[in-house]
């Protein structure tokens, strides 16, 4: 399998408060149905965070606040054909979900599932998020994460 070189991509990571806890949405790949956070290609003349924040609309049906600052990063090899793969950094940004569609535009290719973060840090198929998402769910964790 040949690897080529890095790439990057930017990810919403979408999070609600609810008045007794946190909770993650995760949403299903389209190929392989395994739990992931929404996430494209950088684009030029596309801000990082507009970007997470159109990839969240596109493949989740949601809308919010994004954060300024990057949460944090991770990489992963993403799988381009049988015999090509590509490793990606992703630049993941907090997105506070303000409005959840009924409809939008991948909503018949994927699922979305609202969950705590421990349980999305057990469900989610790209270990590098694990970190962060357990982060959030820390009991001593600002009450709200700051979109800063």
């Amino acid at each position: 399998m040949s690897i080529e070189k890095l790439r990057t991509q930017y990810a919403a990571l979408p999070y609600r408060l609810l008045p007794d806890r946190l909770e993650v949405l995760l949403i299903t790949s389209r190929e392989t149905r395994r739990w992931i956070i929404p996430k494209g290609w950088a684009e030029k003349r596309v801000k990082p965070r507009d970007m997470a924040a159109r990839e969240a609309f596109e493949e989740a049906g949601i809308r919010g606040k994004v954060s300024k600052h990057p949460a944090g990063t991770y990489r992963y090899h993403k799988r381009l054909a049988a015999d090509r793969s590509v490793e990606c950094e992703v630049i993941v940004y907090l997105l506070d979900v303000r409005e959840e569609l009924t409809a939008w535009p991948e909503q018949h290719e994927r699922e979305r599932c609202w969950m705590d973060p421990e349980r999305a840090a057990a469900a989610i198929s790209e270990s590098g998020l694990v970190p962060l998402l357990l982060e959030l769910g820390r009991p001593t964790a600002p009450a709200s994460p700051t979109p800063s």
